[in-house]
Parts: C-alpha cells; sequence; structure tokens
C-alpha cells in the first residue's frame, strides 16, 4: 500500500514547513490526486489519522481535491474525460492520445496557528 508511504510524506512535509514558520499547530491540509495517478485517494484520508498522530498535524482536516483524467487526441485533436489511463483515443480510436491532466498528486495547501 503505497499510499501509507504517501500519506507519511505529506505529515512530513507540513510538519517540516510548520517548524520552519514558527507554527505551534496544523489545522489543515490539502491535496489534489488525479484520477489517473494511480493513487487510492480513500487509502490517503485513512492513512492521514494514522500518520499525524502525535505530531503537529494530528487533529488536522485533510482535504482531498480530486483532479478528473482529460486527455487529448493528437488524431482528431479533441479532449476527453478518461476513467482509466489508457493511449486510446474514446471518440476516434486513435492510439495517439496525450493524458492533459489526472496523473498528479499535489500537496497544494495548508493552513497553520
Amino acid at each position: 500500500m503505497h499510499e501509507l508511504s504517501l500519506t507519511q510524506n505529506i505529515v512530513e512535509l507540513a510538519v517540516q514547513y510548520a517548524n520552519r514558520n514558527n507554527a505551534v499547530a496544523i489545522r489543515s491540509i490539502t491535496v489534489e490526486i488525479g484520477a489517473l495517478s494511480g493513487v487510492v485517494a480513500d487509502a490517503v484520508a485513512f492513512a492521514f489519522d494514522v500518520c499525524s498522530k502525535g505530531t503537529m498535524a494530528e487533529g488536522a482536516r485533510l482535504d482531498i481535491r480530486r483532479i478528473a483524467g482529460v486527455g487529448r487526441c493528437l488524431r482528431c485533436l479533441r479532449e476527453s474525460q478518461l476513467e482509466a489511463l489508457t493511449h486510446v483515443c474514446p471518440l476516434c480510436g486513435s492510439l495517439a492520445l496525450e493524458t492533459m491532466q489526472g496523473q498528479e498528486m499535489k500537496f497544494t495547501e495548508m493552513e497553520v496557528d
């Protein structure tokens, strides 16, 4: 379950940033998780309580923004929603599909006291 190690890294980054900025507590952390990233957002949410226990982030709210998968066909030049990582255009069947968004996992914001 790589979500556990990813969540540990998120908490560690948040605590490091909070310490550098003389914060006393982390109130919330926001991450973006793409539909095509291979990361199970529910597993990250579940692991967050365990990973934040005993840290400055304990009790913080984890906000997960889910980013839809989007691809653009290099043949028909149309964009389409992607539910899975694929290289086939769902509109024309071309094998020239470029992924535009949905593979990301980013730590984007946090609120501290």
